[in-house]
């Protein structure tokens, strides 16, 4: 999906600028940055010779430093924090200052950034200075030295904030020596509100020509909803077109069928699961991962499907379904000092609902009592699932329901398991590796 957008200029204290036109676009299916009507990242323009420089706030320590704004790549994919700049969580942002090194005549600038929630538009103010003297601080834009160019803003409401974001100043820019990026964050309800900034083009007048990064596959979708409207679902295929059959006569009615069942099965309080999911079918997901789930954005290891289709294809879709559900990124709204819930009942729970009812004739999950007498309860996956449903079998039928409550609401801890079933985590243990 793309849409265009024109944002409002900021105050300018000159006619000079008047002629600056800012818009911007998100991209939500396809992939790459390719919009319709601003262009992809160039590999060589003008700020790949600029210096870099953060003035104020604090880099993540797991972002890809302030050189991913100028190194002319782009993020494979929504959720990479290597391959994007952004300031430390919980921050309220920083400020970035370019020095072209000599006054330059710019034609147009463009930010770009990625990520598949809150992290993906961009809010930012854009000074500039004709001055040699670089700034020491937010007070020196004050001076009359700065303009401002512009005040970007690419959130829109009532819509989805993931994706693929560009803002882009073009027309009679002006000469300057300076820039300030005055990057802030999208949100403030959670500390996750710091946009993934992929790259920054900085476009000189009478320049050369640039080289611009490949095209992407056009946006392919295939789209279907409950009876009830209630949840709806977008699968991409932009990168996977030969799976639309399979799409439509084979996976779409398991998550019709599934998705709600899992949504009823995980219930709490107040809480409603997402109702729009949408998955995506990628090229570029690492071996070994089959799929993953970030927020209500699934995405699917093109590769490995392929020879999967008539196996564990549909299985997995589920149990990323059942991530979906969980939704434990949500702990940090409904706690203020979430605990965090190990992987192992994050995964076994997933897998549970997979292979015990999903497809619990596949058996994929079950082992002979002398086989589990060696293995550990916290082995994830379809080992922890094993545990799990010997306890709902045996202890408490609904303990899938009360442990992922703890979880979503961010209280986890081992405990819970006595108080849901009279027995310790080490007591359960035990006795289900001593079953006969």
């Amino acid at each position: 999906m793309k849409s265009k957008v024109t944002l409002s200029l900021g105050l300018l204290s000159s006619a000079l600028f008047a002629e600056i036109k800012t818009t911007a676009e998100q991209q939500i299916f396809g992939s790459g940055f390719t919009f319709k009507d601003i262009q992809a990242p160039a590999t060589n323009d003008f700020g790949t010779k600029a210096t870099w420089k953060i003035i104020s706030g604090k880099i993540d320590q797991n972002s890809g430093g302030i050189a991913a704004l100028h190194d002319g790549k782009v993020p494979s994919n929504d959720d990479t924090p290597r391959e994007n700049f952004f300031f430390a969580a919980g921050s309220n942002g920083g400020l970035v200052h370019v020095d072209l090194k000599k006054s330059v005549d710019l034609k147009r600038i463009t930010t770009y950034s990625r990520h598949f929630q809150n992290r993906g538009p961009q809010v930012f103010d854009l000074y500039a200075s004709r001055s040699g003297e670089p700034p020491k601080g937010a007070a020196d834009l004050k001076n009359e030295d700065w303009v401002k160019l512009a005040s970007i803003d690419t959130r829109r409401p009532n819509r989805s904030m993931g994706g693929r974001h560009a803002a882009c100043l073009t027309g009679t820019i002006g000469r300057f020596h300076h820039l300030v990026f005055d990057l802030k964050p999208t949100e403030k309800k959670t500390p996750f509100g710091l946009t993934f900034f992929s790259e920054i083009d900085i476009v000189e007048a009478d320049g050369p020509e640039l080289i611009f990064l490949p095209s992407a596959n056009p946006a392919k979708v295939i789209r279907f909803a409950t009876k009830d409207k209630k949840f709806s679902f977008i699968v991409d295929t932009s990168d996977s077109p030969q799976y639309e059959k399979w799409i439509k006569d084979d996976l779409s009615p398991v998550i019709l069928e599934w998705y709600p069942k899992i949504v009823d099965l995980l219930p709490s309080k107040g809480y409603e699961a997402p109702q729009k999911v949408t998955l995506q079918f990628k090229n570029n997901v690492p071996n070994g991962i089959p799929a993953y789930a970030t927020g209500s954005f699934i995405t699917m290891n093109a590769r490995w499907f392929k020879n999967q289709l008539r196996k564990e294809a549909k299985g997995c879709v589920v149990h990323e379904l059942v991530h979906v559900v969980q939704n434990y990124w949500l702990a940090p709204r409904l706690n203020p000092n979430p605990r965090q819930t190990p992987s192992w009942v994050t995964e076994g729970l997933a897998d549970y609902i997979r292979w015990f009812l999903y497809e619990p004739e596949s058996r994929g999950a079950h082992y002979p009592p002398a086989q589990i007498r060696r293995m550990k309860h916290d082995a994830s996956y379809r080992i922890s699932a094993n545990f799990i449903d010997w306890i709902s079998r045996n202890y408490q039928k609904d303990i899938v329901t009360l442990i992922n409550d703890d979880a979503r609401h961010g209280r986890y801890e081992e405990n819970l398991w006595k108080a849901h079933t009279g027995s310790s985590i080490e007591e359960l243990a035990r006795a289900w590796r001593a079953q006969k």
